[in-house]
């Protein structure tokens, strides 16, 4: 088994790992860079996206999804494992997203015209994002789902925001069985209309 820390390792957005066990590739989160990190949302992704078989999604915080449309834009057509609640939330946070770019693109396009240089493309646009939500595939709190013989997960809740979850996974590997647990982002305890973390 083997994890790849494609971000939020070193600085806090990004979120994205890859893991390859249990005869799988995939993906935990996909997030979107923010700040001074900004500029390697437009960076290929750091390995083949015809080789993800499927990813798993921790919450709709952009940071932890903002790049799957361009994830999907680029050729990625399997299946997004999330909590209804997060799927929701992405319906309107990504397209938002989308939009945003856009018209910051627009903006920096006009300014580009002025000076002779060439146009630049968005990230992805509000039609891209609509069309990642099609890969969704919510599922419910402490279900335990069976990918198949070698992979299990379960979504407990993380208390973050709506949906947002602690992922449980279960790979089995060389007669023995692995469990990895990725945490997303934890809420607090007591909190008004969130459930305590699990």
């Amino acid at each position: 088994m083997k994890v790849t820390f494609l971000g939020a390792a070193e600085t806090v957005t990004g979120s994205c790992f890859l893991v390859e066990g249990g005869g799988k590739r995939f993906l935990v989160d996909c997030g979107m860079f923010q700040g001074k990190e900004e500029k390697m949302n437009e960076q290929p992704f750091e390995f083949d996206i015809t080789s993800i078989d499927f990813m798993l999604l921790t919450h709709a915080h952009i940071d932890h999804s903002g790049r799957i449309p361009k994830l999907v834009k680029e050729g990625y057509g399997g299946p997004i494992y999330t909590t209804k609640a997060t799927a929701d939330l992405c319906s309107i946070l990504l397209p938002d997203s989308g939009h945003i770019q856009e018209m910051e693109i627009e903006w920096q396009n006009r300014k580009r015209m002025r000076a002779g240089k060439e146009p630049i493309e968005p990230l992805y646009t509000a039609e891209d994002a609509q069309l990642s939500l099609k890969n969704f595939q919510h599922m419910f709190y402490d279900d335990v789902f069976e990918l198949d013989d070698n992979i299990s997960f379960r979504f407990r809740d993380a208390g973050h925001i709506l949906g947002s979850s602690i992922i449980e996974i279960w790979l089995k590997e060389n007669g023995g069985t692995i469990k990895l647990v990725f945490s997303g982002d934890l809420g607090q305890k007591n909190q008004p209309i969130l459930r305590d973390p699990t």
